[in-house]
C-alpha cells in the first residue's frame, strides 16, 4: 500500500507529557513530508492550542479540531468547514452541567471560556504561561456561560471533566440518550460534548477525499477513545502503547508509548519503506 496521508492525535500520541514532539518524530514527518506524504493534526484541541506544534511540523495542511467539529486553515486564517453546536442545545448542556456539579470549559470562535477555575483549567493556563506570547491560546474567565452563549458566534465544544469518573460517564450517557450529542472520551477525566455525527474520521475522510486520496492511503496514530473513528477508517490504524486495551484491540498495530519514538519508525518502515 502507498500511503499519501499522516494522521496525527496531539496528547498522548505525538506529545510528550511535558508536551513536546519528540526530535525522532520530528525528523521523520519531515523526511514524509519531503517526499510528498501530507502531514494532518486531528485534535481534540481548540485551533488556537496547537499553534506551537503546526509551527514545530512546518505543515501547511488545514487541522481538524475539536474532534471532527471543524477544518482551520492557519494559512489563510479561517475555518473551512464546521459542524458546530446549536446554541438551543448548548444552554441545555450547561443546565446540565450545573445540576451534575460538572465543570466544563466552552470552545468558542477563537477561545476557551471557563466559570470556575479546575485542574483542567489550572494546567492548561501554566502550559500556555511557558509559550512565547504568540503563540498561547486564549483562555478565558466569565462570569456565566450560559451569558456567554449570546455572546459568542460559534460554540464547538464543551471539554467536561470530573474527578469522579462513574459520574461523569452517566453524565455523558445521559447527553448522548437524552440530546443526542456525541459524547467521546479525549482523556481519561475527560468527556468532550459536540453535535452529534461529529468525529475525528469523519472529517479526516472529507478532507483526505477532497484532496483526491482514498482512506486506504492515510496512517493515522491516536492513542484514546475520540481517535477510534479515524484508527478504524485509516489504511493503517497505529494505536500508541499508552492507549487502553479496548483502543488496542480495534486498531491495525500497536506500537511504544509516546515517550518512545514509535511513530518514527512506522513512519520510516511503513510509509517511507526505509
Amino acid at each position: 500500500m502507498s500511503y499519501r496521508v499522516i494522521a496525527l492525535d496531539l496528547d498522548g500520541t505525538l506529545l510528550d507529557t511535558q508536551k513536546r514532539i519528540l526530535p525522532q518524530s520530528l525528523a521523520a514527518l519531515a523526511e514524509a513530508r519531503a517526499a510528498g506524504i501530507k502531514v494532518v493534526i486531528v485534535t481534540g484541541r481548540h485551533h488556537v492550542a496547537i499553534h506551537p506544534f503546526y509551527q514545530a511540523l512546518q505543515i501547511d495542511t488545514p487541522a481538524i479540531c475539536c474532534n471532527g467539529t471543524y477544518l482551520y486553515d492557519f494559512q489563510q486564517k479561517k475555518v473551512l468547514a464546521a459542524d458546530p453546536l446549536a446554541k438551543d442545545q448548548a444552554r441545555v448542556v450547561l443546565q446540565m452541567l450545573k445540576q451534575s456539579h460538572i465543570h466544563s470549559l466552552m470552545y468558542v470562535d477563537d477561545a476557551m471560556l471557563y466559570q470556575e477555575t479546575s485542574g483542567h483549567v489550572e494546567r492548561s493556563l501554566a502550559w500556555a504561561a511557558t509559550l512565547p506570547q504568540a503563540q498561547r491560546p486564549t483562555l478565558l474567565q466569565v462570569n456565566s456561560l450560559i451569558q456567554a452563549t449570546d455572546d459568542v458566534q460559534t460554540i464547538w465544544k464543551f471539554a467536561a471533566s470530573h474527578s469522579d469518573i462513574p459520574a461523569l460517564r452517566n453524565f455523558a450517557e445521559t447527553v448522548e440518550k437524552e440530546l443526542g450529542l456525541a459524547c467521546e472520551w479525549s482523556w481519561h477525566d475527560q468527556v468532550d460534548i459536540a453535535k452529534g455525527g461529529n468525529s475525528k474520521g469523519n472529517r479526516l475522510q472529507q478532507w483526505v477525499e477532497s484532496q483526491g486520496f482514498g482512506m486506504d492511503q492515510v496512517v493515522a496514530f491516536g492513542d484514546n477513545y475520540n481517535d477510534l473513528s479515524m484508527l478504524e477508517a485509516a489504511g493503517l490504524g497505529v494505536a500508541m502503547g499508552n492507549a487502553d486495551n479496548a483502543i488496542k484491540e480495534r486498531a491495525d498495530l500497536v506500537i511504544a508509548d509516546h515517550l518512545q519514538p514509535g511513530i518514527a519508525e512506522v513512519i520510516r518502515t511503513r510509509v517511507l519503506g526505509q
